[in-house]
């Protein structure tokens, strides 16, 4: 097997240099090649493949692409282009793979029908708020679905990546990856989730603008929603974009980005390319069809008469669809939690997923705790103590 990881990069001179000391401890499997191509988004200052080179210290083989004008993440698709593996693994400049072996295993394992492999994004110690910190569980990356992957720890099949377009430049940063897990979906591939495939993302704030941010995420959602969602929810899923992300920039103080990125949305929505999923792949793709699975193998151990939606967050409102299918009661009121048969985790991204599991079998020991997606659930509490553990020792020593 060979793997290429692809990361872009810009300006960030100090952060790739750290990123570039980790990749040169990632211990990889007899018999497993790699090679690092780093694509140079227009840097003020070359990147060189001489200090590539002395960055990874002979871990693996190292090419940098020079690029005269930014592309943002269509980067990527420089990078993979130039890549000879069967596997293209995206890096952004500050994640990096924390287990080479889970890596290959992840990749190995995967099956024919799946095009990418997404794995669990952890964050380090300064990302952890006052209850992970309390109940001593690591941080990790929010955003993605389980069949959507989060761009800075993915891993595609260089084939399908080719076949498929890879990312639209149009998108700039942001939401690009729901873009292309959407045609992954519409191609007849599967997107998976697998818990041994670990990273960390260091998420340097160097050079980001919440502004921008802000701008990018609402015109980006906008667009996805309006190319694939189904006629009869498209204008609603349009609208929960704007309402959604109006509430974030609101938090984060960014309400000029959303004003423009609001404004560039509204422009361009009707000139975007319709691809509109059928309802079953549009309930994978939202996460409502893991939502249901997951609830009725838990109703196959034990059934569930009542449960309390805990710790929302994106697409909550199709947790609670799932379990209003299955006949479940939601019981509404979180001080009446203890009576109810189950607590179901009110998000269908599987970073923040994971943490409120963790924290509810910390905090409510005893209480039945269910995750709304049987792939995300398989992520072994003690293996992610571990690796976190792993994670801050070394980073420690360094």
């Amino acid at each position: 097997m060979k793997i290429s990881f692809v990361m872009p990069t810009r300006n960030r001179e100090a952060v790739l240099a750290q990123t570039l000391s980790r990749l040169s401890e990632l211990a990889l499997p007899r018999g497993v090649e790699a090679e690092l191509i780093v694509v140079d988004n227009a840097s003020s200052r070359k990147v060189s493949s001489a200090a590539l080179r002395a960055g990874l210290r002979g871990a693996m083989d190292v090419r940098a692409i020079r690029l005269e004008k930014n592309r943002s993440a269509a980067a990527r698709n420089l990078g993979a282009a130039h890549s000879r593996g069967e596997w293209v693994v995206m890096l952004d400049d500050d994640s990096y793979p924390i287990s080479g072996e889970g890596l290959v295993s992840a990749l190995r394992d995967a099956g024919e029908d799946v095009g990418a492999v997404g794995g669990q994004i952890f964050l380090p110690e300064e990302h952890r708020g006052a209850e992970a910190v309390s109940a001593g569980i690591a941080a990790r990356e929010a955003g993605g679905l389980p069949e959507v992957f989060i761009g800075c720890g993915a891993a595609i099949r260089r084939e399908v990546f080719e076949s498929s377009g890879g990312y639209d430049a149009r998108f700039d940063y942001y939401a690009e990856e729901y873009d292309l897990c959407a045609r992954l979906l519409l191609a007849g591939l599967r997107v998976s989730y697998d818990h041994r495939f670990t990273v960390m993302h260091c998420k340097s704030a160097a050079n980001r603008n919440f502004g921008r941010i802000a701008r990018r995420l609402v015109r980006n959602n906008a667009w996805v929603m309006q190319r694939y969602a189904p006629g009869a929810v498209r204008g609603a899923e349009v609208r929960g974009v704007f309402e959604r992300y109006w509430r974030i920039a609101k938090k984060e103080r960014a309400v000029r980005g959303y004003v423009h990125g609001a404004a560039e949305a509204l422009a361009t929505l009707m000139v975007q390319p319709r691809r509109e999923m059928s309802a079953a792949v549009w309930d994978r793709f939202t996460g409502l069809s893991a939502a249901r699975e997951a609830i009725a193998a838990e109703m196959k151990i034990r059934a569930i008469a009542s449960a309390c939606v805990v710790i929302e967050g994106k697409n909550a409102g199709l947790v609670r669809r799932a379990l209003h299918e299955a006949g479940v009661k939601i019981v509404e009121d979180e001080r009446e939690a203890g009576e109810v048969d189950a607590l179901v985790v009110g998000t269908m991204s599987p970073g923040p997923m994971l943490f409120a599991r963790d924290l509810l079998m910390r905090t409510r020991r005893g209480a039945r705790v269910i995750v709304p997606s049987v792939e995300v659930g398989k992520t072994p509490v003690a293996v992610m103590g571990e690796m976190w553990d792993g994670v801050e020792r070394r980073s420690a020593a360094a």
